[in-house]
């Protein structure tokens, strides 16, 4: 599980919400780590299992749409857990041409947007699953959807006939984990707190090699 850890009095500095908001994210993406490779077993074996049944000549309807919303997991998660190894594609045209100062500033700004983004989503989420609405109906997703014409509650996946909410929820989770990555980046970026060493992603010195 990826940990983030300073030496000496590193590990002391910075005021406590920042530090926070640095153990916050490790814990996330430590559970995303196992997410990640969880998901891509079962994806394999899926596909494995795909493979066989059809060569076999009785395939198994639903492992095609059971991957397919396993990839879309995969894609979230993963992409939270890039944004906090910044491992995210940025166009460096500008901040080359400019100081190390200048460049420090408009990648904060840069920054303050993907969390800004973040928060953008969590409201947007908010809006989309309506807790307190489907609350207030004593969580009857019929009497809901036909009073709000919300039916995210109400609809079925085709062939797996799990409920669509219980997919998309990745959504809002992904914008949760997304927004505390943002803001712990900020932070560290900010000078507010030293960068933290991530463990347990072995990518080497990932921020140069992509960006």
């Amino acid at each position: 599980m990826p940990s983030q850890e300073h030496t000496g009095n590193e590990a002391l500095a910075g005021p406590l919400w920042a530090r926070s908001l640095q153990g916050a994210s490790a814990a996330i993406l430590g559970l995303e780590r196992w997410a990640l490779t969880g998901l891509m077993g079962l994806i394999a074996a899926l596909i494995l299992l795909n493979v066989a049944t059809r060569y076999s000549g009785m395939p198994i309807y639903w492992v095609d749409e059971a991957a397919v919303y396993l990839v879309v997991w995969l894609c979230f998660i993963g992409a939270s857990a890039m944004t906090r190894l910044r491992l995210d594609f940025a166009v460096t045209l500008l901040t080359d041409a400019v100081g190390e100062r200048a460049a420090r500033w408009l990648k904060m700004a840069a920054t303050l947007c993907v969390l800004l983004f973040g928060l953008a989503m969590i409201a947007m989420c908010w809006v989309w699953l309506d807790p307190v609405g489907i609350a207030s109906f004593g969580f009857d997703a019929k009497a809901y959807a036909a009073e709000s014409f919300n039916f995210l509650y109400t609809e079925r996946t085709q062939t797996l006939n799990w409920p669509t909410w219980v997919v998309q929820i990745v959504v809002a989770l992904f914008a949760v984990s997304f927004t505390v990555h943002a803001a712990a980046n900020l932070a560290e970026d900010m000078g507010v707190v030293p960068r933290a060493t991530i463990q347990g992603f072995d990518l080497g010195n990932a921020e140069e090699t992509v960006n």
